[in-house]
């Protein structure tokens, strides 16, 4: 995370965990992460890991994005994938973006994720209501969600419930790559 996107996520987990009426003990206890990242967070300094960053917006109700962004703005909005910078990155190379959140009265994040074989991103249950769609644009993903493995080849789409742990492992010979939408609740509404 660069020092500006650093910053700007200080200041929104700060603002954020005022507005809630939290202590920095109560907001670490609630996201599970230690108080000394989340004191590093808000001092901005550190590097927070996706983890880390799904965890707060979750204890503070909001969506990843809404931690993220400088501001609501009313015109288009357009990113280019090469000029975010990934909020996870696995020991093959694989990486996590977070492309945009569609802020409207449900919100939806875009995400664009890459994993190599052998790669996995475990998550925690997300809130009730919550739920994800992925689809593979490219080699083989494996979804876990619980006990069950739910192999999704290129070209397969598949929606889910995200209020259970649920995880993602790259399958086959060659990366894979993802879109992913996350649909947050209306009261899960960042801003």
């Amino acid at each position: 995370m660069n020092d500006s996107a650093l910053a700007t996520a200080a200041r929104n987990v700060r603002s954020a965990r005022a507005a809630a009426g939290l202590s920095l003990d109560a907001l670490a206890a609630r996201a599970e992460v230690s108080k000394g990242a989340l004191v590093a967070l808000e001092g901005a300094r550190g590097n927070p890991n996706l983890t880390t960053l799904v965890r707060l917006a979750d204890a503070l109700g909001r969506s990843v994005s809404s931690l993220m962004e400088e501001g609501r703005q009313e015109h288009p909005v357009t990113v280019q994938a090469g000029d975010v910078a990934p909020l996870w990155t696995g020991p093959g190379g694989g990486t996590a973006r977070l492309l945009l959140t569609n802020s409207q009265s449900a919100p939806v994040e875009l995400w664009r994720w890459r994993l190599h074989p052998g790669e996995r991103y475990d998550s925690r249950a997300h809130p009730a209501g919550v739920s994800e769609t992925l689809s593979v644009i490219r080699g083989r993903l494996v979804l876990l969600l619980g006990d069950a493995a739910h192999p999704l080849p290129a070209g397969a789409t598949t929606v889910f419930a995200a209020d259970a742990p649920h995880g993602y492992e790259g399958a086959g010979r060659g990366p894979c790559d993802v879109i992913m939408t996350v649909h947050l609740p209306a009261e899960h509404r960042g801003g």
